[in-house]
């Protein structure tokens, strides 16, 4: 399991997170329209979340790549989700830099390393 603590309600995802897109920006990045992507939010296909205060909702730029979700990524929101993470805590869990990973678990998705972030993922559980 990741020696990084669990993920809370509270942290603070703008310190944690450094770039955000708009409901308009991710669905130019897919090509789709933004009521598309706000389905794929609520399908925990991608996850969104205020990340400061008197900002609305946003979604992290890196849950794209090349135009598409990030592989492995709806998967992964959907199991944290069935364990009981709403979008901001599997979005902490996601940017969280693990030592063991190494790396963020984002960030290992990223660089096509999913099965580990899904092992750890399940081990959560």
């Amino acid at each position: 399991m990741s020696s990084s603590p669990l993920p809370s309600g509270d942290t603070d995802l703008g310190a944690l997170i450094a770039d955000w897109i708009d409901w308009h920006q991710a669905g130019e990045v897919l090509g789709v329209s933004p009521n598309r992507v706000r389905r794929l939010v609520a399908e925990h296909q991608l996850a969104a979340a205020v990340p400061a205060e008197g900002v609305g909702i946003r979604l992290p730029a890196e849950q794209f790549q090349d135009g598409e979700i990030v592989k492995g990524l709806s998967g992964l929101l959907m199991l944290l989700h069935d364990n009981g993470f709403d979008d901001r805590e599997a979005l902490a869990w996601l940017f969280t830099a693990d030592e063991t990973l190494p790396g963020r678990p984002i960030d290992a998705l990223r660089e096509n390393r999913g099965s580990e972030v899904k092992r750890r993922a399940q081990a959560m559980a």
